[in-house]
Order: structure tokens, then sequence, then C-alpha cells
């Protein structure tokens, strides 16, 4: 039997249900907050010239979204380490994406916290998670590969004593770095895939849904409710998002989707059939990169403008083209991710 037996194959659905709901529902009211405190988006002065009309839009929606996840989860899911974790990443991120939203309004520019300032908050985040995801969950410090292949990371690790009990905790520094790399690197990735009406909570939706049916066939239901929920708020906060946005959910919800994508894969040990599951997100961020490194050594850009969906833009595709065409290369990796878990179970 595939999942948990304690939960029917329709509570995964009812959670991405609930979810979607109280997101649908709850976001006016927060619209209606953002614009009496004047917390609007500040658009980038070198952007697109018609993304200028977005300043001053509505922000921190993913306030609203972690809001969803959490209710949804506590009215299906089972209490177990693995979702406390999960969610406890989530919100972690998101905090720190709303310290930097925050920021970012009240000081009326585009840019938030420091790029030192987000990574060290990351850095504590992604070790906190390691330490816990090891030694309480249980989760094996190694990198499974399609076709049976993996690698031990937890060759590099440290035992210590914490108390007189002789409770002990492991500490996998190979594994340590991998953790960090993955859960930082698709926070920030899926931070830089938010910069059109729909794009970052459409994609995250259909990547969430893949990890769902991931977790489940893993025999995990309660961290596929967690996906559900996920996804479904991402539904709910797409009503309101999509163009013309009448909100943008801000690096709250950016970077906590990124991490409650890479958590979730690093829960169920499914890591490399997450890098194929989030491909958009990581093409997003390869084109910065590309653009930054190109610039630095010979003084040319290799794409009109980075993220690489403001490339399409400048080439003069209309924001809904660009949106629409990025959901459906997000929904072929979803498909060829699924493809390549069954080639590796």
């Amino acid at each position: 039997m595939l999942g948990n037996p304690a939960y029917p194959t329709y509570q995964v659905f009812l959670a991405a249900g609930i979810a979607a709901l109280v997101s649908l529902l709850l976001m006016p009211l927060w619209i209606k907050l953002m614009k009496v405190e004047h917390f609007g988006q500040q658009v980038r002065a070198d952007g697109p010239q018609r993304h200028l009309v977005k300043q001053g839009t509505p922000t921190m929606g993913g306030a609203v979204i972690l809001v969803a996840i959490v209710i949804a989860c506590a009215l299906i899911a089972r209490v177990t380490p693995e979702i406390i974790l999960a969610i406890g990443v989530t919100l972690a991120t998101g905090l720190l994406g709303l310290i930097d939203d925050l920021t970012s309004v009240t000081h009326g520019r585009s840019l938030g916290l420091t790029p030192h300032a987000k990574m060290i908050g990351l850095t504590l985040i992604c070790v906190a998670f390691c330490l816990c995801a090891v030694n309480l969950c249980g989760v094996a410090p190694e990198v499974r590969f399609p076709g049976g292949f993996s690698i031990d990371l937890g060759v590099l690790s440290t035992t210590l004593v914490i108390d007189s009990a002789g409770n002990m905790v492991t500490i996998p520094w190979l594994y340590l770095v991998f953790v960090f790399l993955l859960l930082a690197g698709m926070s920030n990735a899926v931070n830089l895939t938010d910069g059109l009406d729909g794009l970052a909570g459409g994609t995250s939706m259909m990547s969430m849904l893949v990890m769902a049916a991931v977790a489940f066939l893993t025999h995990d239901a309660n961290l596929a409710i967690f996906c559900a929920a996920c996804a479904g708020a991402c539904v709910g906060f797409l009503w309101h998002n999509c163009y013309p946005a009448s909100i943008f959910m801000g690096d709250t919800g950016s970077l906590a989707l990124g991490a409650a994508f890479a958590g979730v894969a690093i829960l169920t040990n499914t890591e490399v059939i997450s890098l194929v599951v989030g491909g958009l997100f990581i093409v997003e961020a390869l084109s910065v990169m590309i653009q930054v490194v190109s610039f630095k050594s010979t003084g040319k850009r290799v794409f009109l403008m980075a993220p690489i969906h403001h490339h399409f833009e400048k080439k003069g595709w209309a924001e809904t083209k660009v949106v629409i065409r990025f959901w459906i290369v997000a929904a072929a990796f979803g498909a060829l991710g699924l493809a390549l878990y069954f080639q590796l179970g």
C-alpha cells in the first residue's frame, strides 16, 4: 500500500483544499492591511519600464500563505518530528524573508537585508535543520541517485555527548554543507523566480504537488499533507496574484516556499530528484550567476536582463506569455522528476 494506512489519500487533497480556502479568504484582508500601513512593493529602477506601475502594490502576501499552511497541517496532519521540522524550517525562512521585506518597505528600496545578513540567517537555519533531521528524524546523511546508486556523506561526522545521561548529537560535516547548498540555494532560487505576476506562485504550486506525490510514494503521507498544503496555499494566493497582481508574496513567501521544497526533499532523501523537479528555479538562479560572471570577466551580458524571465520580457514577450510558458516548463520538469523517482525506486 502506498502512503501511510492511517491517512487515506483524500486527506492529502483535503489539506490542499483547506489551505487554498484559507489563503483565498484571508488575502483580501491582508491586502487592505498592507494598503493601510502603506507596505508596498519597491520596484527595481533598472528593471523593465512597464514594471514601474507595480510600485506600491501590497506585498508580504507570503505571510498569509504561511498561515494557510499551518492551519491546514494542524487540522489534517499528525504531529511527528518530520512535519514539525518541515513547518519549522518554512516558518524560520519565512520570518527571515519578513524581516527582509520590512527592511525594504521601511527604507523605500528594492533591496532589503544585506546579502551578508541574509546569508547568516540562512546558515543558522540550515545548520539547525540538518542537525535535527539527522538526530531527531533519522535522516540518512547520504545522497541517492536514480538507479539505486548513493553517496555516503556521513563519513566525516563528529559525535558529541551533550549531557550526563549520555545523550549524543551527530554532526555530519560534509552532509551539512550539502544541506546548506540545497536549502539556501533553493530558497534563493525561488526568490529570484518571484519577479512576474503569478510566476513564483504557479511554479511553486506545481513543484510542491510533485513533491507531495513523492512523499506519499515514500510512505510518508504526513509530509505529503504538508506539501499539498503548500500547493493549496499557493492556489489561493494566485487568485489575487494573477496579472495584474493585487499583492506580491515578497521574500516572506518565496524564501519560505523554497525552504519547504528543499526541506521535504531532504526529509525524504530525494534531494537529487528535487533538483530535477525544481529545475526551473535552478535555471533562474543559473541565469543570474552566468550574467554576473560574464559581465565581471568580459564586460558583456549573456542575457538582456537576469533573471532569465526578464530576458524574455526584454525580447518583447508579454508578461502573461512568459508566466504561462514558464509554468509549462515547470510542469515538464516536475513530470521528468517523477519519472526519475520511479527509476530510483
